[in-house]
């Protein structure tokens, strides 16, 4: 809450809250990628990704939409599947101004 942020990376300078957060940092230095998944060669930095690969072995889609029905494997792509009903545009052009 303070803001305060005394974990620094010792490669890049960026800072932490905590030191969890600073070790799973490093790995993007590393290349350390400790979590494997079961199932196939499938490797990665941190427990949240393979949580999110496993859905490609289960079929498991949590993510639905309430409007339409739309499922995914990633909030994120609920997000962007959600502005097809919104209408928002984020992305704006710097030349002609075009919107998606």
């Amino acid at each position: 809450h303070s803001g305060e942020k005394p974990y620094v990376c010792d490669i890049c300078g960026h800072k932490f809250t905590v030191s969890s957060n600073l070790k799973m940092h490093m790995r993007t230095h590393t290349g350390e990628k400790p979590f494997k998944c079961n199932r196939c060669e499938y490797k990665c930095a941190s427990s949240g990704h393979l949580k999110i690969h496993m859905h490609t072995h289960t079929g498991e889609k949590p993510h639905v939409c309430e409007i339409c029905g739309y499922k995914s494997t990633q909030s994120t792509n609920l997000k962007t599947h959600m502005r097809t009903h919104t209408g928002v545009k984020p992305f704006t052009c710097d030349i002609c101004q075009y919107k998606c």
